[in-house]
């Protein structure tokens, strides 16, 4: 029976930073936009009962502050979802009276060993005081981890990585595992849980709300039970449910979450979704394999697709 790891990267987001929004509106545009963000999605999880993991970024509070992150911290566990950590490092080179100032360096993965252990280190903190519990699990933002991050969380008593995305592989997913390795293992001292990945034609396409069909996310998830995959680990954002501007809802992306969480609860005899903090027994080192591609799936998401950039994603 394939556990499902239904993630949502929570994030103040650094666009609506460089483009020098007022405070409030960053806000609401990265947490809650067009009424489609972290507290709608808790809503329908809620009323489908699912549980969700909420990766949250704590380090826009070196810019900001820590009030934005301890509020959707303290929704996010009134409604009974989980809290784990995200990073992106690039808020500790931003300013917030000059909005134009760059970080020279972006992603975790640019920094070294030690350094890198500061961060994560630097992060539980803000996370802790912002009101989480103390994390086990971790995503690197941009997927960007190396097998030093993953020695780095273990020695920080870290039990769950979750950034290897072969379809972000080698950069800047740089985890020293094979691209089309989907399944929990053991490595560099901790349960690795990949990104979910289907065969998309020419390439790997990660399971994420904004990347798959709904019937490439049906195929996905029916393909995992036929094969008794160990776990299926879907990815989701606070705010890609609306337009990138933040200013009104993508139909597309909500049709998707909310088909996404029919789904699910429909299969929950034999897809069950699992918090990190439950501490499930996750079987290791299996062979699973993604989904075969599928020329029909491909080009029906690839119209849709079109139709969501086009149209979709218009300003409000």
């Amino acid at each position: 029976m394939p556990l499902v790891f239904l993630t949502i990267d929570t994030e103040l987001m650094w666009r609506h930073h460089v483009a020098g929004l007022d405070p409030a509106e960053m806000v609401a545009r990265s947490f809650e936009p067009a009424g489609v963000g972290v507290g709608w999605q808790l809503e329908r999880l809620a009323a489908h009962g699912l549980k969700a993991c909420f990766f949250v970024d704590p380090m826009p509070a070196l810019v900001h502050g820590l009030a934005p992150i301890t509020a959707v911290i303290q929704a996010i566990r009134a409604a009974g979802q989980e809290v784990q950590l995200h990073l992106h490092p690039n808020w500790t080179g931003a300013c917030a009276r000059d909005r134009t100032r760059l970080p020279g360096r972006f992603e975790l993965i640019d920094y070294g060993p030690a350094e890198q252990a500061r961060l994560i280190a630097q992060a539980r903190t803000l996370l802790m005081q912002a009101g989480a519990p103390a994390p086990i699990a971790f995503r690197a933002g941009s997927y960007a981890a190396n097998d030093a991050t993953l020695t780095a969380l273990a020695a920080q008593g870290f039990v769950y990585d979750s950034s290897h995305d072969g379809s972000e592989h080698p950069w800047p997913s740089a985890i020293g595992l094979a691209p089309r390795h989907i399944a929990p293992v053991l490595h560099q001292g901790m349960i690795e849980v990949p990104v979910t990945l289907i065969d998309a034609g020419a390439r790997l396409r990660h399971f994420q709300i904004c990347a798959l069909s709904v019937r490439e996310m049906q195929a996905a998830l029916d393909h995992a039970v036929r094969a008794r995959h160990a776990a299926v680990t879907i990815v989701s954002h606070g705010f890609e449910l609306a337009n990138r501007a933040g200013t009104r809802p993508n139909g597309v992306h909500v049709r998707r979450f909310e088909a996404l969480c029919r789904m699910l609860a429909a299969r929950r005899a034999v897809l069950p979704t699992a918090h990190f903090a439950d501490r499930p027994l996750l079987p290791l080192h299996q062979t699973d394999a993604p989904l075969v591609s599928s020329y029909l799936r491909t080009s029906l998401r690839q119209a849709e697709q079109l139709w969501s950039n086009l149209i979709e994603e218009r300003a409000g």
